[in-house]
């Protein structure tokens, strides 16, 4: 600067002497014309950076929507319309629509924000945690292998994962090159568990006069939706004529969890209006479907599987959804045996309280026969059975809803190294003998729930019982996570978008699945992203 002062301007010292009024106002000349040139430039650079979280938020939206990159186009083209019809001052208008033109949104742009925004979202939470490609054979050794390279790249340890929960596929299960068998070679401590909700519905599984009801069932509806479209529209149509409870009737799927509990509700409450459908059919098969549905002992078994699997399905929902962690789920499992024998006395007496649609079928508790009471029977043995392999202690499970009212006594210690082989047992009654004597402790258990509370604690003043809590907590009892992605994941790969890549792929997936909101004014500043088009 002082080079260029000298050499471009020899003639200031003479022109403007030191001291003098002119040089004074030249100098506050050239501060001002210096000023004005800064604020353009920085208004200049915060229009680049709106525009760029412009382009954000609106990249956000559209992969939480699961929508084609394409459409950030029309998005714009969208803006641009309201703007020119809400609008009035031309002077505003041409503004406001030249700054939304200056937002960068064509397809590449959506990829590399949808990109910047995937990384953004990884934290510690319940989250997806990568999606990984299986093009050729998905058994056991090749499953294993794509995780345990996952984990070395990332830099994760595969010993400290504490439970491993699939859905029981052979390759899953397998007890010698099974990713079970696999992962537990490498983490001895690894709990392998066959998802929760998969068994609930596994436990209800017919067979017999049960399963020839339920087969009679779903060949009456695939008889009246399946059969023409216009037998299915005329069904329709006197549905609503008759200002039926419900507007159709729901074909049953073996894939969905509550597929059978839903079509059978609605099987029995349009009875009568399937009645008079029938009656008025002229297709042959329809006096088959008729006399079978006028038949009181089949209605009969009918709303007695409609109202057990009502109950399965309280279960099923109870089972499902996010934060659930595997306690909460062994806690509803454990629950629905008792409830199998309040089922079972309440038909017996014939009170039939629990079962309020086999209750309008029949007109005496002698039509409760055998078949009912032994399938409750065996569905209970099969409950029973199904959690026998899973270790987790009812006391370890108290202990971590609640380590202030659990007793000193006992074997909790014992138990919860079954849980934790590494634990110190003595260090572990010492450490609850003194969070139990924290008044203040107790009152953030209250305040902030079991999961926020432990992840609170200090670990270096209770590094035994920490532990326990926080490796039961870190354990998923069910794949719904997953199956819920799977859904995600289809609606984005559809058929229009067939050339998504695995990568792009992950991360519109990792968006749509997250909890979790991105600064983005923070990416913004940060020169997260090219101010460019």
């Amino acid at each position: 600067m002082r080079r260029h002062h000298v050499e471009k301007h020899q003639t200031f010292h003479t022109n403007f002497p030191e001291g003098s009024q002119e040089r004074a106002a030249k100098v506050q000349s050239l501060i001002a014309s210096y000023n004005r040139s800064s604020t353009t430039m920085v208004r200049s650079f915060t229009a680049q950076e709106r525009a760029t979280a412009a382009s954000l938020r609106v990249s956000w939206i559209l992969a939480k929507k699961k929508r084609p990159f394409t459409d950030s186009e029309t998005v714009k083209d969208c803006m641009l319309a309201v703007v020119d019809e809400v609008i009035n001052d031309d002077k505003i208008k041409t503004s406001v629509a030249s700054a939304i033109k200056n937002v960068p949104l064509s397809d590449t742009s959506n990829i590399r924000r949808v990109e910047i925004l995937a990384a953004a979202v990884i934290c510690f939470r319940e989250e997806l945690l990568c999606l990984l490609p299986l093009e050729g054979h998905t058994t056991g050794d090749i499953v294993f292998g794509k995780i345990s390279a996952f984990f070395k790249d990332n830099g994760l340890d595969m010993t400290r994962v504490c439970m491993l929960v699939t859905d029981g596929a052979p390759s899953m299960t397998g007890k010698v090159n099974g990713l079970a068998a696999r992962w537990s070679a490498v983490a001895p401590q690894l709990i392998s568990l066959h998802c929760i909700v998969h068994q609930a519905v596994l436990c209800a599984k017919l067979s017999g006069a049960l399963k020839t009801t339920m087969d009679n069932v779903m060949a009456t509806i695939n008889f009246i939706r399946s059969t023409s479209s216009l037998q299915h529209r005329l069904f329709r149509m006197l549905l609503s004529e008759m200002s039926a409870e419900h507007h159709d009737l729901l074909l049953h799927n073996d894939v969905r969890w509550l597929s059978k509990g839903k079509a059978l509700v609605r099987f029995c409450g349009l009875r009568e209006e399937i009645i008079t459908f029938l009656r008025s059919s002229k297709h042959k098969k329809a006096e088959t479907h008729l006399s079978r549905i006028l038949d009181d002992n089949f209605m009969a078994d009918a709303s007695f599987l409609s109202d057990i699997f009502k109950h399965l399905n309280d279960l099923n929902l109870a089972l499902q959804g996010r934060d659930k962690t595997v306690i909460d789920l062994v806690e509803q499992m454990r629950a629905f045996p008792v409830k199998l024998d309040l089922f079972a006395t309440d038909l017996s007496t014939g009170r039939m309280l629990h079962f309020p649609t086999l209750r309008k079928f029949i007109s005496s508790p002698a039509q409760i026969t055998d078949v009912m009471t032994d399938f409750i029977a065996r569905l209970k043995m099969n409950c029973a059975g199904r959690l026998d392999g899973l270790v987790l202690p009812s006391e370890v499970a108290l202990f971590v809803r609640d380590p202030f009212t659990v007793a000193l006594e006992g074997d909790l210690s014992a138990r919860a190294k079954q849980v934790v082989p590494s634990i110190d047992e003595g260090k572990f009654t010492l450490e609850l003998v003194d969070m139990q004597s924290s008044v203040t402790m107790a009152q953030e258990l209250c305040t902030n729930g079991p999961t926020m509370f432990w992840t609170d604690v200090n670990v270096h003043q209770f590094p035994n019982i920490k532990k326990v809590a926080i490796v039961m907590l870190s354990m998923f009892g069910s794949t719904y996570t997953c199956e819920s992605s799977f859904s995600h994941m289809n609606s984005i790969k559809s058929n229009y978008r067939c050339s998504l890549t695995d990568c792009t792929l992950h991360q519109c997936l990792r968006i749509a699945l997250t909890t979790y909101e991105p600064k983005v004014t923070a990416l913004v500043q940060n020169k997260k992203c090219h101010f460019s088009h």
